[in-house]
């Protein structure tokens, strides 16, 4: 079973099997930033939380993407630098942009699951 948690940037975190955290932006996120058209990603290395870890340039704006928890960047997503398009066609799939180690997975239990993440897009709209 996929688990899935939010952040209020729009941020999603998924949890994966051994244990590591693949991280990339919301449906809301990608469609309120346009066409994406370059994605600067992270090193591999340690970021705090909060921490800016990516820079992605739309068609509208450029958007900083922090990290969601303290951790260590394992991988990144090479896809994205010739393909910044993923991250509009497939945001929660393809479009991932890092995977992370957090320091203390137990966090992501403080961020929200899906249907808080929806009640927050309805109370932000």
């Amino acid at each position: 079973m996929t688990i899935l948690r939010f952040t209020p940037e729009h941020e999603w975190l998924r949890i994966e099997a051994t244990g590591e955290v693949t991280v990339g932006i919301t449906s809301f996120a990608q469609e309120a930033l346009g066409d994406v058209v370059f994605v600067q990603l992270p090193d591999a290395g340690r970021f705090e939380q909060g921490e800016e870890v990516a820079v992605l340039e739309s068609v509208k704006a450029a958007s900083n993407i922090t990290m969601p928890l303290t951790g260590e960047v394992l991988e990144v997503n090479q896809a994205l630098a010739d393909s910044p398009e993923l991250v509009n066609e497939a945001p929660m799939g393809d479009g991932w942009f890092f995977r992370i180690r957090p320091d203390n997975p137990e966090a992501l239990g403080s961020l929200m699951d899906q249907a808080a993440y929806d009640r927050f897009l309805a109370d932000h709209a």
